[in-house]
């Protein structure tokens, strides 16, 4: 189908949902793009604050005679790192793959990626990399943030062969 095709049953598919729920009914099923969401854990950062945290009030010794800092103050920057530890437990990476894009969080905010700025996808035992035309490439890991490859493996491969993006697939 062309994209103004599917724009224009969008739009109808918008009214014709919208009729039907002031009448009460079930709207029905739009010709939506399935999105496909691989989530992963991010735990490397957290553990390596925690370890900052307790490396901080050992060198500090709050309990001993010879601490001038401020308590409260030290207490306070300590929840403060234990709760930037727990927002980057809790703020999970993931990769979403839709029909035309692939989609990321990074550090500095959300990344997509659309067929034309890819070079291509390189799978490997417990990594995926997208290696873009212009810019860093993107590597998804097993050991670092706990993917599950295998299944992204699969999608990525239809994505390939739906846009043309040169697929690898490496054993070693």
């Amino acid at each position: 189908m062309s994209r103004s095709w599917e724009r224009m049953v969008s739009k109808n598919t918008k009214q014709i949902n919208k009729k039907r729920k002031k009448e009460g009914k079930r709207g029905i099923a739009p010709n939506a793009q399935q999105i496909d969401r691989f989530r992963g854990r991010n735990y490397v950062i957290p553990t390596l604050l925690v370890l900052l945290i307790a490396f901080y009030i050992v060198l500090s010794q709050p309990w001993s005679d010879k601490f001038l800092q401020d308590p409260t103050l030290f207490w306070v920057t300590i929840g403060c790192y234990v709760l930037l530890a727990v927002f980057y437990y809790f703020r999970r990476p993931y990769l979403a793959v839709s029909r035309d894009t692939l989609e990321t969080r990074k550090f500095t905010g959300y990344k997509t990626l659309r067929p034309s700025q890819i070079r291509k996808i390189v799978v490997q035992p417990g990594y995926v990399l997208v290696e873009s035309v212009k810019g860093t490439n993107w590597v998804f890991s097993k050991f670092m943030n706990r993917y599950p490859i295998a299944q992204m493996a699969e999608r990525l491969k239809v994505y390939a062969e739906v846009n043309q993006v040169e697929y690898e697939f490496k054993t070693k």
